[in-house]
């Protein structure tokens, strides 16, 4: 029997297939009116991050970029500072960009600057601010040779100048500005406790004679900066920051050469497996003040915990500023199985696996040394 479907059940379904379009409709407009929304958003935050952030503001403003910055401690600055709106669409912005080797350095920018005006200006060191006081700091100068520059470069008394450097409530307030620096800094036996995180760099002042507390502040944010970058190797090392610093220290002043100073390390941690002691000539000199003479044999008994003839392992603090090339090298050692090295005057390193052979060695350049000293006196 043929079966007719009734026209109550016709009109049901069409009203159902209208809803369900209608639903279909309206989530089709809902995700469109989202997309345009998102697209707007992005659209105006592109635009307000790339513009300038006040087109009729043209005050200049002084800027500072340390060396070493990374893209995102520039960004801060320029935030902080009131050019830019974002230091992290600045950060996100220059990566994608592949924008860097942004040049340190006082700028005079100002908020009528778009990002891009901004980015071309640090890449191409625009809009430079000559400044007042320049100070250059040479890799391996210890806090008395530092304070001497200071002294020499600004007017201050020596004496003052290390007085702040030991002062403990400013030690305190560093240590409370740049987490990074140790503890150790204010152990006792210590002969200055910045040793080592006056970090070796030219320093840019906006005027003729900053405060002492500006210079020495310079100088240990750079060692902050420098430090962030190998956090993560420092602490995988094995050894704390603050030994690190120390053994960079020693390589510092014991190489003149690039090539030298993952080798040296090397042999310095080949004699600390050991259980050897580093017998390093500058820890001498550093133990008795006295940084310019020929270390001799009577000088090897002098009692100091910064003296590596008498004590073993990793002195009791750093001897000197190292470059960040001393700090690489000492947490990227050369592996090898020489136990001793030999420096010459004219830079060349020899190194040897025994300690007659490491004598041989001595007696036959050792007079060098005598001979440098005198020409340099003259």
């Amino acid at each position: 029997m043929l079966h007719l479907q009734s026209s109550g059940n016709y009109i049901n379904e069409n009203k159902s297939k209208k809803r369900t379009k209608t639903i279909v409709l309206s989530i089709l407009a809902l995700f469109l009116a989202i997309i345009m929304a998102t697209a707007a958003g992005a659209y105006f935050y592109f635009t307000k991050n790339t513009g300038p952030l006040d087109a009729d503001n043209k005050k200049n403003m002084t800027i500072e970029i340390p060396i070493g910055s990374t893209s995102a401690d520039i960004g801060k600055e320029l935030e902080d500072k009131g050019i830019i709106n974002s230091g992290d669409f600045f950060r996100l912005y220059t990566r994608v960009k592949g924008e860097g080797n942004f040049q340190a350095g006082i700028y005079e920018l100002s908020p009528s600057m778009s990002l891009s005006e901004v980015i071309s200006a640090l890449k191409e060191g625009k809009l430079f601010k000559k400044p007042e006081l320049t100070l250059t700091i040479p890799e391996g100068y210890n806090v008395p040779q530092i304070a001497g520059l200071i002294s020499k470069a600004t007017g201050y008394d020596q004496a003052d100048i290390l007085k702040k450097m030991t002062d403990k409530t400013y030690l305190n307030e560093l240590k409370q500005k740049y987490p990074l620096l140790p503890d150790e800094i204010t152990k006792e036996g210590l002969y200055y406790p910045l040793e080592g995180f006056l970090f070796p760099a030219t320093y840019d002042f906006e005027v003729k004679k900053p405060e002492i507390t500006d210079i020495i502040d310079k100088m240990v944010e750079q060692s902050f900066i420098i430090l962030k970058k190998h956090e993560a190797e420092i602490k995988n090392s094995g050894y704390s920051l603050f030994e690190v610093i120390t053994l960079s220290s020693l390589i510092e002043e014991e190489s003149q050469r690039d090539e030298d100073r993952k080798k040296i390390a090397g042999v310095f941690y080949n004699r600390i497996s050991k259980d050897m002691k580093l017998d390093s000539d500058p820890t001498v000199k550093y133990a008795r003040k006295d940084f310019d003479v020929q270390v001799l044999y009577e000088h090897l008994e002098f009692d100091s915990p910064y003296n590596t003839y008498r004590y073993k392992g990793i002195p009791i603090g750093p001897i000197t500023s190292p470059g960040e090339k001393a700090i690489e090298a000492a947490l990227n050692p050369v592996k090898m199985e020489e136990l001793f090295f030999y420096a010459r005057p004219n830079g060349e390193v020899i190194y040897t696996k025994t300690l007659s052979e490491h004598n041989a060695v001595y007696k036959k350049y050792r007079d060098e040394w005598k001979v440098w000293q005198e020409k340099d006196k003259q």
